[in-house]
């Protein structure tokens, strides 16, 4: 049987705050098996941030353990979880996080120049996906010049081009309205099936919530 991409045991956090030791995450036990769409619901100050930061080697963990896809995570340096993001782990923001100076047929390629993909196979993966996602005919337009719909479009097509194991998605319908933000799940949906990627997301829509495989709150840095 495959190992869940997401394997949490006992994970803990605590940040400092003056002399105050603050407790983020306390004994997080989370398993998200592979082509899962799992959300993490929890109001403002629960840990869910710091959960994915976690779950996306943006920051460490200062008690447990963690299996990224059955590797284990703990004690990697900055420059081994670097190259782990860019391989393996795509994001997805709700704030897009596009580069205002890039094309969306760049901001889509960046990953995989980051990757050392040969410039053939990234023309050929790079409009496949912008095709996916409904934007080949806006490949050479910026960002702003985009609706928050398309960006976020955008966001997903760069998250899923290098067709990471795990995608993580922190409020990803958050500025969209009702029939933009069900399309962008049912792309993200789609697109995450085609290449057996795995979705953590962060998120206080109960649209989102509604087409997730499972979805587990987050109180006090504690899971429910």
């Amino acid at each position: 049987m495959n190992a869940p991409v997401i394997d949490l045991r006992g994970i803990a956090k605590h940040y400092r705050m003056g002399d105050s030791d603050v407790p983020a995450l306390q004994g997080i036990d989370l398993a998200v098996t592979r082509g899962a769409f799992v959300a993490v619901k929890g109001p403002s100050g629960s840990g869910k941030s710091t959960l994915l930061n976690i779950c996306g080697l943006l920051d460490g963990f200062d008690a447990g353990s963690y299996r990224l896809d059955g590797e284990d995570m703990s004690g990697l340096d900055e420059t081994a979880r670097t190259l782990i993001r860019r391989r393996r782990i795509g994001f997805v923001f709700q704030s897009y996080n596009l580069v205002p100076v890039m094309t969306v047929r760049e901001n889509v390629e960046y990953p995989l120049i980051l990757l050392g993909m040969g410039e053939d196979q990234r023309i050929a993966r790079v409009a496949e996906t912008l095709a996916l996602v409904g934007l080949e005919q806006l490949a050479e337009r910026r960002p702003d010049h985009l609706s928050g719909g398309q960006r976020q479009r955008v966001a997903i097509a760069r998250a899923l081009v290098k067709s990471p194991a795990l995608v993580i998605a922190d409020e990803p319908t958050a500025n969209l309205d009702s029939a933009t933000a069900t399309q962008v799940i049912d792309l993200m949906r789609g697109l995450g099936a085609r290449h057996g990627a795995t979705f953590l997301i962060a998120t206080h829509d109960d649209r989102m919530t509604a087409h997730c495989d499972e979805v587990r709150t987050l109180t006090d840095g504690v899971m429910q």
